[in-house]
């Protein structure tokens, strides 16, 4: 090995670390979603220029005049970034070769066979390819199935004919945003950074320290990606428990929210899950599906966790059968019945509607023929196939015969809702406070 070729790899690490330290490097995002903009806006307070890469130029021009349209994201803070000139966003790829690092942070969706869909990756990372030069450092920050870094980005990126490590630096470090948390956001939650190389992780180590409080960094990509579709398939199993033990003890007529408090109660041995309508959100729902799939492709059947995929899935349709007992008891049937759905999102106080099972339960009542409308303070209208709806007043509740409760908005008014609904089915315990003859749990 030559002298040249031996000092090349530490020559190049070493200009972009200084760049990194000296926060003259420019960092690239791309997609201005739930990870990319508080992301962005992260690397543009640690004193970065900043430039968010979007295929949707009405986002981009959201960003550019200063309005948020991620909630844990206020206009206060975007602005204050744009104002200093640390921020932009831009349609504008051929600008990625100006980039010294690019974070790909974009959806990672299902198909409908249930298989992984890896296509805004792949496009993602041929607008890098593109453009891909000496020194640059890429981040894929969208969850994926273990492998996805080096078996489907590292080989497009290769092709340019630059080494990974050498000339180029590649890693994996999952994104871990909880929409709506006000105690955890991008800044405080720990970082988790695997890369292709270790040369690969110690740049990645080096940028994501600049702007996040605690960067852990493990022996490679593939441990990153196991540990994200790890967190979130614990997640997953143990709702899925909770939900079959909502449906056991709903058989043996033991009120499931009082065993869950009980048990929580032992100091150790015992981590507290709440049962409820179904899964929601990019992360919980879909997640262990990425990890099944890959398990499968190994030989190996991941029994636990396709069951408690099945317990979930099937929450929606128990929600519907909920509501037909509780018509059923007060002596109306399902079909015609008016059903005011209460909260769409997929989770509290946020706008966020991904895989929510809200979308769900409507589907399964219009289908038995019942008339459906529904209040979220958070989702003003639905455009999902099958559900063109605008929000209602809560005012609306006194005509409607049942009242389902799907996501407990802390803005909702739940003594309104007890007083004006003529039946409740409440699937969040929400109503735990109030008792009467007409409200029913899941």
């Amino acid at each position: 090995m030559s002298a040249t070729t031996a000092t090349a790899p530490a020559a190049t690490l070493g200009t972009l670390l200084k760049k990194i330290e000296a926060r003259t490097a420019r960092v690239g995002i791309i997609g201005l979603g739930y990870v990319g903009l508080p992301l962005a806006v992260a690397f543009a307070r640690a004193g970065f220029r900043v430039t968010g890469f979007e295929v949707d130029a009405e986002r981009a021009e959201l960003v550019n005049r200063g309005c948020s349209y991620i909630g844990d994201v206020t206009e206060a803070e975007l602005k204050e970034q744009l104002q200093g000139q640390r921020l932009e966003a831009t349609t504008d790829w051929s600008r990625l070769g100006a980039m010294d690092t690019i974070s790909i942070c974009v959806p990672t969706p299902l198909r409908k066979t249930k298989e992984p869909d890896l296509s805004y990756i792949i496009k993602a990372v041929e607008k890098v390819q593109a453009t891909l030069r000496t020194g640059q450092l890429v981040v894929l920050e969208s969850t994926t199935y273990p492998g996805t870094t080096e078996e489907v980005v590292l080989p497009m990126l290769a092709e340019s004919g630059l080494k990974a490590g050498e000339d180029f630096f590649l890693s994996f470090s999952p994104e871990r945003v909880d929409p709506g948390n006000a105690s955890y956001q991008t800044v405080n939650i720990p970082k988790v950074v695997g890369g292709i190389t270790a040369a690969c992780g110690q740049a990645t180590e080096a940028l994501y320290s600049t702007g996040l409080k605690k960067i852990l960094l493990v022996s490679n990509a593939q441990t990153a990606e196991m540990a994200k579709l790890l967190e979130n398939t614990f997640r997953n199993v143990n709702i899925g428990l909770v939900n079959e033990m909502a449906l056991l003890c709903r058989e043996l007529g033991v009120n499931v929210w009082e065993v869950i408090d009980a048990a929580a109660s032992k100091p150790f041995g015992f981590m507290k899950f709440q049962p409820g309508p179904g899964l929601g959100g990019h992360c919980i729902p879909i997640d262990p599906v990425y990890l099944s799939w890959k398990a499968r492709a190994h030989g190996f059947e991941p029994r636990l966790i396709e069951v408690a995929q099945q317990v979930n899935s099937r929450m929606p349709e128990h929600v519907v059968s909920r509501v037909a007992e509780a018509l059923n008891q007060n002596g109306k049937p399902l079909r015609n019945a008016r059903i005011h759905v209460l909260g769409v999102a997929y989770k509290k106080d946020v706008n966020d509607m991904r895989e929510s099972p809200a979308l769900d339960v409507m589907h399964h009542l219009l289908k038995k023929g019942a008339q459906v409308c529904y209040s979220d303070p958070h989702v003003a209208a639905l455009h999902e196939p099958g559900l063109e709806f605008r929000a209602e007043p809560l005012s609306r509740l006194k005509e409607a015969d049942c009242a389902v409760l799907i996501t407990d908005h802390s803005d909702f008014d739940y003594a309104q809702i007890v007083r004006d609904a003529r039946l409740i089915v409440d699937t969040r315990n929400a109503l735990r406070a109030h008792s009467g003859p007409h409200i029913f749990g899941l």
